[in-house]
C-alpha cells in the first residue's frame, strides 16, 4: 500500500498537481485575507456593492473567454510537443480574436451600464466605479488567457508564482490605501481588476519577452480558431457562468444591500474553494485530449477520481465548520454568513466530481454540445428557482435552486459520458 501511495505521488501528474494547488491555495488565502480585511473596513452595504460590481467583472471576463480556453487546452499542447510552425500564429490569432469581439461587448457595457444598475443591479454606485468595473473586464481576460497558455504549456509553476506575487502587491496597495484613508469600493475594483494584472503581465514579459516578440510578428489567421468546436464552448460556458451568479444578481434584485452583503461573502468562500477544482482540471485537460482507448480512459478517471477528492473533500469540512470560526474571521457583523455558506457548501462536492464527465467529454470525445445542453438544464433552474424561491427564502433560497441544479446538469453529463466510453475501442 504504501509503495502504491508513494509511487502516485511521484508521478508528474501528482507533482504539476501539488505544485498548481500551492499555488491556487494560495491564492485562495490571499482571497480570504482580502475579505478578512474589507468586511472589518467595509459596511455590509458596501460589501454587497462590491461584490455585485466585482461578481459582474469577473463574469463578462470568463463570458468573454469566448470558449478560447478548450481550444488553447485541447490545440496547445501538441503544439508545443510537435514544435509547430503554427504555434504563434496560433497564439496571436486566438488572443486578437477573443480581444476584438470582446471590445465591443465591453463598449456596449460601458454606454449602458448606468441604466441597468437603476433597473437591475440597483448598487447605486455612482457612474465612476461603474466605469471602473467596466474597464477592469479587459484586464481580467487577458490576465486569463495569458494564464490558460501557461498551463496549456505545463508551466504551472511560472503561472503560479506571477500570480501569486501579484496577490502579495495588491495586498501591500490595500494597506496602503487603507493606511491613507483612501480605501473604498472603486479603489479596491481598481487594485483587484487593473493594477493586479498590470503586475503579472510586467513579471511574464520578462521571463517570456521572445514569446510576445515571435506572437507579435506572426500573422493572424482565422481558420486557426477552429470556430465550431470553439464557439459551441463558448456559448455553454456563459450559460454557466452566468448561472453561477444570478443567484447573487436576483438576490440584488429582490432583498437589501445588507442580506446581499451576507451573501456575497458566502458566495466568495464558496467561489473560492472552487479554485481548488480547477487546480485539479486544469492538469487533467491536457491529458483527456490524449486519451484514444477505454484502458487509457479507465486509467485517467481512477486517476482524476482521487485528485478530485481533495476538493470535495474541502466543501464537506466547509459543511462541518463551527460557526465559531466563521465569526472569528469575519466578525459577528457577518454572523449569518456561516448559515448561508454550509446551505451552499454540499451541492458543489457533486459539482466537484462531476468535473470528470465534463473532461472525458469535452477533450476526449470533443462534444462541447453535450455541455451545452447540460448547463442550460443548470442556467434555466437555477434562474427560475432562484427567481421564486427568493422571495420566500431569502438568502437561503439559493441553495435549494443550486442543488437541484447542479445534480441534473451533472447527472446528464454522466450519462453522456457513459454512453461516448462504451463506444470507444477496446
Amino acid at each position: 500500500m504504501l509503495a502504491k501511495i508513494n509511487d502516485f505521488i511521484k508521478k508528474p501528474t501528482s507533482k504539476n498537481i501539488v505544485i498548481n494547488a500551492i499555488g491556487n491555495y494560495l491564492n485562495v488565502f490571499f482571497t480570504a485575507f482580502f475579505a478578512l480585511i474589507l468586511v472589518r473596513i467595509m459596511s455590509p452595504g458596501q460589501y454587497g456593492v462590491l461584490s455585485v460590481l466585482l461578481g459582474i467583472a469577473y463574469v463578462l471576463a470568463n463570458v468573454l473567454d469566448f470558449g478560447t480556453s478548450a481550444t488553447i487546452y485541447s490545440y496547445l499542447p501538441p503544439m508545443i510537443e510537435q514544435k509547430a510552425d503554427n504555434l504563434y500564429r496560433f497564439l496571436k490569432s486566438t488572443f486578437f480574436y477573443q480581444t476584438f469581439f470582446s471590445i465591443i461587448v465591453i463598449i456596449f457595457l460601458f454606454l449602458t451600464f448606468s441604466y441597468l444598475d437603476r433597473v437591475f443591479f440597483k448598487t447605486a454606485a455612482p457612474n465612476w466605479e461603474l466605469y471602473l468595473t467596466t474597464f477592469s473586464v479587459l484586464f481580467l481576460l487577458w490576465q486569463n488567457y495569458a494564464l490558460n497558455c501557461l498551463f496549456a504549456a505545463k508551466r504551472f509553476f511560472s503561472a503560479n508564482i506571477y500570480l501569486n506575487i501579484s496577490n502579495l502587491l495588491k495586498t501591500v496597495l490595500i494597506f496602503f490605501l487603507l493606511y491613507i484613508k483612501m480605501i473604498n469600493v472603486g479603489a479596491v475594483i481598481f487594485v483587484f481588476g487593473i493594477l493586479g494584472p498590470i503586475i503579472f503581465f510586467i513579471f511574464l514579459f520578462f521571463e517570456k519577452k521572445h514569446v510576445f516578440i515571435n506572437i507579435a510578428r506572426s500573422q493572424i489567421k482565422k481558420e486557426e480558431l477552429k470556430f465550431a468546436y470553439t464557439l459551441t464552448y463558448f456559448v455553454a460556458s456563459q450559460f454557466f457562468n452566468l448561472g453561477l451568479r444570478m443567484d447573487l444578481f436576483l438576490l440584488s434584485y429582490f432583498r437589501s444591500k445588507t442580506e446581499v452583503g451576507y451573501y456575497g461573502l458566502s458566495q466568495k468562500i464558496i467561489l473560492t474553494l472552487i479554485a481548488s477544482i480547477t487546480s485539479v482540471t486544469q492538469v487533467l485537460s491536457p491529458q483527456f485530449s490524449r486519451i484514444k482507448t477505454k484502458q487509457e480512459a479507465r486509467a485517467l478517471f481512477k486517476t482524476g477520481f482521487l485528485y478530485l477528492l481533495i476538493p470535495a473533500g474541502l466543501f464537506l469540512l466547509l459543511f462541518i465548520t463551527p460557526n465559531q470560526i466563521f465569526n472569528l474571521f469575519f466578525t459577528l457583523k457577518f454572523a449569518k454568513t456561516a448559515a448561508i455558506t454550509k446551505s451552499l457548501s454540499l451541492p458543489y462536492i457533486i459539482y466537484a466530481l462531476g468535473n470528470l464527465p465534463l473532461l472525458f467529454i469535452l477533450y476526449t470525445v470533443k462534444k462541447p454540445s453535450v455541455i451545452l445542453v447540460s448547463n442550460i438544464i443548470f442556467f434555466v433552474i437555477m434562474t427560475v428557482g432562484c427567481y421564486f424561491l427568493i422571495p420566500i427564502f431569502g438568502v437561503f433560497g439559493p441553495a435549494y435552486a443550486i442543488s437541484l441544479a447542479l445534480y441534473l446538469s451533472m447527472f446528464n453529463l454522466a450519462l453522456s459520458a457513459i454512453w461516448e466510453y462504451k463506444k470507444m475501442k477496446n
